[in-house]
């Protein structure tokens, strides 16, 4: 059976040295006061008041916790404490009983209380109902239960975020939740409050009190609530603060049963408060991802489709709408009154249009329930409430934070806002605008970072244009992060910082250069930025304000001969172009003009560490666009400008792009020599550098490069192991750029041309992986891999007209490697390049693969000439020395001269060549010579 606690009301109860008061929930010992907690009191009082009588667990949990639901472990910490607050005896008061509960063994003496006389102006406590939440509360059940248990062990908790979170509807839910637990709960809306002296009138009200106010109304409303339990929520307290503060101060001293849950924009600052800030709703990240129903896992796109249901009479989200409504949520920071207003709009904006308003402007989020408090009505509203709030200097300084486009420092914003506002000052700026939640604090590292919410941005900029402000601010806020941008470091913790910072880069480019703000110092900052994109990997995002820079240079070129620092900017900015044309496109019209450029400037300012680079950049591209002569003539020039540097690093890339060049010219001998000379030194040998995502580690280059010419040497078994030990130690290095390129160019072929296509899959697999985000121009190359890799795989018995005829190469240097793949891929212009220079390397098989598509196309004309093109292909490939075309060259020969009845011929050609292979038995190419050669009769 339960039993109530309302018992011993009333009452004072005596026992041993202690004095205990129900009413006004105190303990004395010998007339000196006890502290002891909420819980730990109820229990004292339901045992106490039934003493020698054995309470059970669950009639004890339902008297303490009113019904709800915890673990017994709770109560035993109850007991213990209970027991402490008694001291040293207090196993003598409270026994345990074993499987049944709990008993208070001491006597106890009970004295009657006189009930106190009601005075004749007050009538009973009887609060009007808390205001009805009519629309379901989502994604707070969490944060409401933590405010409940906070709400129980503190009398002041101020609830504290910005407007439009959803603060008022959280703080009803919990007094909602909590009402058991107090004998009155009163709602005070101080909305409409002007004038602090009205606080009190206004408590008076809501708790359903009739008094006639004298000199202290205070200390009235104390007598009148008297020792109830009673929970008083005080909702929108940032406009009369202060006042505030000193009503609940002068309360919760008189009245020591009364329990204050206020919110508010910004904390009380009284005595005793508890301060919980209350978080936007969980929004996705930006540029989400996501499903359908993990889009719907976030609390703020919930409440969106919720919401928009109601406004279109039914409604869910679609796969077609996953972006936008995703971006809908996160540009409007998980605001719960923004997200509401929003929903509304969709009747006649539609998902996408309402995603492509928001991108201009916040101005559409009005129209709000007819019924709602004037700020709640449209968002504009709610801002200007805090807004009108600020002082003057605070309303100053959030125009000028309004010009950040993501999060920024202390010095940043200190930067932004000077002159204008004294440097002492800023720190008390940010510190009033965060307690204000019109800011975000957070930390990063040692740092300390800040940003507005969207919302907030978009309308502090429009007080700022309105103001004429903007230009002046956005010259300081460009100015900022060019001398940011200078200023960065390679290091992990400043990379960190300039990923912060990249939102404001942009920002700052943009106005200067694309809206034309100030196109001199755009050219500055997107040449400082360069750098700073290449180490972040973001290059491509950095072309646009590139091409705009470089447009301007051009623009003011011929008006006055170019400063020394105008010369460096420009020499920067058109590498910068080339790294982003080539890992998107891969190829750009005008990549070696720009390079050509940049190795000018490099030259005429003296700057040999520019000069090489564009050197490199110039070997880079010319071997891409299968471009092989031009390719080492650059390597030579590197070569040229290294000669005696000393340097192993230089050295060794030296070497290797030697070796790159004469490979693709067909001197795979030379190649050899300057490859291994490349890899003499171990990696341990050559000191670390930082490399940036564009770079390239030389080590993996060259291994790789390594195994191709391994391969076109015929040593099969060397290149193989060659190329697995290359891809192994790339992955344990991680330079993404470097592990792609040895896969593209040299590794994926070695597995194909060894017939290892299971290999062949796995390092596409990993190509893919890699350049997905970054690298668009190698993820092209791995799809084109992989095409290749099913239609080869899979479509075998289909022709290879009909095989290749949707996988077409771009770049003659994809046409070259995958025409030595498959005959398929051998065109025209492909022979063409072949015929015109006899030294490219892949020429040998180019005119073996022709030659063998005459003999199966049944043209008797072209059959006539396929003798003569093997035998051309046989001795070209003994030029260049690539035993590799050599073999496939004498098999396709053999078989030829075997169809025609030539037999000894066939034979003669393909023994000594078979022969002459030491390893790579069980290669392809050599089951294949093989098979022709078993198959001669004798």
């Amino acid at each position: 059976m339960s039993v109530g606690v309302e018992i011993a009301v009333g009452e004072r109860l005596k026992f041993g040295e202690f004095e205990l008061a129900p009413v006004a929930r105190t303990l004395w010992r010998h007339g000196e006061e006890i502290k002891i907690g909420s819980r730990a009191l109820d229990i004292l009082i339901a045992l106490a008041s039934r003493p020698g009588q054995i309470v059970s667990k669950d009639d004890l949990t339902n008297m303490v916790w009113r019904g709800a639901l915890v673990d017994e472990t709770a109560l035993r910490v109850g007991i213990s404490a209970v027991r402490k607050a008694l001291g040293n005896g207090g196993d003598r008061y409270i026994t345990t009983v074993p499987g049944r509960g709990y008993c208070f063994v001491l006597d106890v003496e009970t004295t009657e209380a006189e009930p106190a006389p009601e005075r004749p102006h007050v009538r009973r406590l009887r609060p009007p109902r808390l205001p009805g939440q009519i629309a379901r509360i989502v994604g707070r059940d969490d944060v409401i239960v933590a405010l409940a248990t906070e709400t129980t062990s503190h009398r002041l908790l101020t609830l504290v975020g910005a407007g439009g979170i959803g603060k008022t509807t959280v703080a009803i839910a919990v007094a909602d939740l909590l009402r058991s637990d107090f004998d009155a709960v009163a709602f005070v809306d101080l909305a409409s409050i002007t004038n602090g002296t009205q606080i009190a009138a206004a408590a008076i009200t809501a708790l359903g009190l009739n008094l006639h106010l004298q000199d202290d109304p205070v200390e009235e409303i104390a007598i009148a609530v008297d020792h109830n339990r009673v929970l008083v929520v005080l909702d929108t307290c940032e406009h009369l603060v202060d006042a505030v503060a000193a009503f609940v101060e002068a309360l919760l001293s008189k009245a020591p049963a009364v329990t204050i849950l206020a919110t508010s924009r910004e904390r009380l600052r009284a005595a005793g408060e508890w301060v919980h800030q209350l978080a936007p709703l969980n929004a996705p990240p930006e540029s989400s991802n996501l499903s359908v129903e993990e889009l719907r896992a976030y609390p703020a796109v919930e409440l969106f489709e919720e919401r928009a249901a109601c406004a279109l009479g039914g409604f869910q989200i679609s796969s077609a709408d996953v972006l936008c409504v995703a971006e809908i949520c996160q540009r409007l920071d998980g605001i719960a009154l923004a997200i509401e207003l929003a929903a509304g709009r969709l009747p006649g904006l539609g998902v996408h249009g309402l995603a492509n308003s928001l991108k201009e402007s916040f101005s559409i989020l009005t129209h709000g329930r007819r019924v709602a408090l004037p700020r709640h009505q449209t968002l504009r509203a709610t801002l200007d409430w805090s807004y009108q709030l600020l002082s003057s200097e605070d309303q100053a300084a959030l125009r000028c934070l309004s010009i950040f486009s993501g999060s920024f420092t202390l010095e940043d914003s200190a930067f932004v806002m000077g002159p204008s506002i004294p440097s002492e000052e800023m720190n008390e700026r940010l510190t009033s605008l965060f307690e204000k939640s019109l800011i975000v604090a957070f930390s990063e590292g040692r740092t300390i970072r800040y940003r507005l919410l969207d919302t907030t941005r978009a309308y502090a900029q429009a007080k700022l244009e309105q103001g004429g402000e903007a230009a002046s601010r956005r010259q300081r806020h460009a100015t900022r992060f060019l001398e940011v941008c200078r200023a960065s470091t390679p290091n992990e913790e400043g990379e960190l910082s300039l990923r912060q910072a990249t939102a404001d880069i942009r920002g700052a480019l943009d106005w200067c250069l694309a809206r034309g703000g100030d196109p001199c110092l755009g050219v500055d900052l997107a040449s400082a930025a360069t750098p700073v994109f290449l180490r972040l990997s973001l290059l491509r995002e950095h072309k646009k304000h590139l091409d705009l820079a470089l447009d301007h240079i051009s623009a003011s070129s011929n008006a006055a001969p170019m400063s020394e620092k105008a010369l460096r900017s420009e020499m920067a900015l058109r590498m910068a172009v080339v790294f982003a044309d080539y890992y998107t496109s891969g190829r750009g019209p005008d990549c070696e003009k720009q390079l050509q450029r940049a190795s000018e400037i490099a030259r005429n300012i003296g700057d040999h560490a520019q000069e090489l680079k564009a050197l490199w950049m110039l070997y880079g591209w010319a071997g891409n666009v299968g471009n092989y002569r031009q390719e080492l003539l650059y390597a030579q020039q590197f070569e040229a400008a290294t000669r005696g540097s000393g340097n192993l690093i230089t050295e060794s890339r030296c070497n290797r792009m030697l070796a790159h060049g004469l490979s693709h010219l067909g001197q795979h001998s030379s190649a050899q020599k300057h490859i291994e000379e490349a890899l003499r030194p171990s990696r341990a040998a050559m000191s670390q550098v930082a490399l940036h995502k564009y770079d390239a580690d030389d080590r993996t280059a060259a291994r790789s490069i390594y195994a191709r010419i391994l391969w076109l040497r015929g040593y099969s078994d060397d290149a193989k192991t060659e190329a697995e030990q290359c891809l192994t130690e790339a992955l344990e290095v991680g330079h993404e750029q470097s592990t792609c390129w040895a896969i593209i160019f040299n590794i994926c072929p070695v597995a194909i041309w060894l017939g290892d296509f299971s290999l062949a899959e796995t390092l596409v697999d990993v190509l893919l992986e890699r350049s997905e985000r970054v690298f668009q121009h190698y993820h092209e190359w791995g799809l084109l891999y992989r095409r290749f890799l099913n239609q080869t795989l899979i479509e075998t018995s289909r022709p290879e007209a009909i095989r290749f005829a949707d996988l077409k190469p771009g770049l003659h240097a994809q046409v070259d490697l995958f025409a030595t793949f498959d005959g398929g891929y051998v065109e025209p212009n492909a022979l063409a390049r072949v015929r015109a220079d006899e030294r490219i390397w892949c020429g040998p098989e180019l005119l073996r693969a022709e030659a063998r598509n005459a003999i199966f196309s049944g043209d008797r004309t072209a059959q006539d000439t396929a003798e003569a093109t093997l035998l051309h292909s046989l001795e070209l490939a003994k030029r260049h020395e690539a035993k590799a075309w050599e073999l496939r060259a004498a098999t396709t020969l053999a078989s030829f001269y075997n169809q025609s009845g030539r037999i000894a011929e066939s034979r003669s050609i393909l023994e000594p060549i078979l022969g002459q292979f030491k390893q790579g038995h069980d290669t392809r190419d050599f089951q294949r010579a093989i098979g022709v050669l078993s198959g001669l009769p004798f």
